[in-house]
């Protein structure tokens, strides 16, 4: 699980922009939650991030360089 969330810190700004794009933020992200440690929220995200939720993971991208909410 340590090795899912580092390649996710590790990944250039431009692919994390773009794994938080609609539909596909769901996954990734979901996922991503998931190997931190929080089951729950990363399944809820894997529905609501897919929906809304990836506008949230854009602006912490941006503006702290990683996903920061729920997590």
């Amino acid at each position: 699980m340590k090795s899912i969330v580092k390649f996710f810190d590790d990944l250039p700004l431009i692919l994390k922009i773009v794994a938080a794009l609609p539909g596909i933020d769901g996954i990734c992200y979901g996922i991503y939650r998931i190997a931190k440690g929080h089951l729950v929220v990363g399944i809820i995200w894997i529905f609501i991030g897919a929906t809304i939720g990836w506008i949230i993971d854009i602006v912490t991208i941006i503006l702290n360089g990683k996903v920061t909410f729920l997590v």
